[in-house]
């Protein structure tokens, strides 16, 4: 599959993927049993295993990484694919089957509509739609605080599940954009730039693998790189505005 220039409002799904042949041909058929009219980009991450070829099998275009350089650096090669291609809407999933092609309907449409810039889906805005390990909850909620008080307000700060247009896609294609775990700073970075986050309620399933961010020392450094991401940033801010 070639994607060619946009002229019409093309789409296209960005599922970054890192070992999971036993799980990306079941959301690619997802995908495809929901007829969303996207066309789908798949970026394996340097994975050791056969996912690169179940994913081109399922009849997705296929990006590779030589070597794994991060669940960030994947999305952001997405997104550089789909602004050299002239998609003016893109739709991220995770590879793990947690994010549902049917709830991403609803996040893609929103962009097109022009309601959002940034369609961010929430597990959170119906009470009892999800349910959350304890550590991970405390998690969530304290980066959720920390968004209220940078000024932007979301129940679901840590969720990947979105859509955006060509200006977000922009913005996340920079330098700034992390090459890791890109959560609640990128959506302040992407508030604090003017454009619109805005949440829609979404059914998601849990995951069915652990990630590898809460294991070790990771949560500790995840904190203390967000903290700092934040802190940059609005010091970058505050200085371009007094320019």
């Amino acid at each position: 599959m070639r994607a060619v220039p946009d002229r019409d409002g093309a789409g296209v799904v960005v599922i970054p993927a890192y070992n999971e042949e036993s799980r990306i041909g079941n959301v690619l058929g997802q995908i495809e049993a929901e007829n969303l009219g996207l066309d789908v980009v798949v970026v394996d991450d340097g994975s050791r295993d056969e996912t690169a070829a179940v994913a081109a099998a399922g009849g997705a275009r296929v990006v590779r990484h030589p070597i794994n350089l991060g669940y960030g650096s994947a999305l952001q090669t997405g997104y550089k694919y789909a602004l050299r291609y002239g998609y003016s809407c893109l739709l991220q999933m995770d590879a793990d089957g947690q994010h549902l092609a049917s709830e991403g309907r609803k996040l893609i449409e929103m962009v097109r509509a022009g309601e959002a810039d940034l369609a961010l889906g929430s597990r959170f805005l119906e009470p009892g739609s999800y349910t959350m390990e304890p550590l991970k909850k405390i998690g969530s909620e304290f980066f959720r605080l920390l968004a209220r008080l940078s000024g932007l307000q979301v129940s679901d700060p840590t969720s990947g599940f979105q859509a955006m247009n060509r200006a977000v896609m922009e913005l996340y294609a920079t330098d700034f954009y992390p090459v890791d775990f890109p959560d609640v700073d990128v959506l302040l970075t992407a508030h604090r730039s003017g454009l619109r986050v805005v949440e829609c309620p979404v059914r998601m399933l849990e995951g069915e693998r652990e990630s590898s961010l809460h294991s070790g020392w990771k949560p500790i450094y995840y904190v203390y790189r967000t903290l700092l991401a934040i802190w940059v940033a609005s010091g970058v801010r505050q200085r371009s505005g007094s320019a």
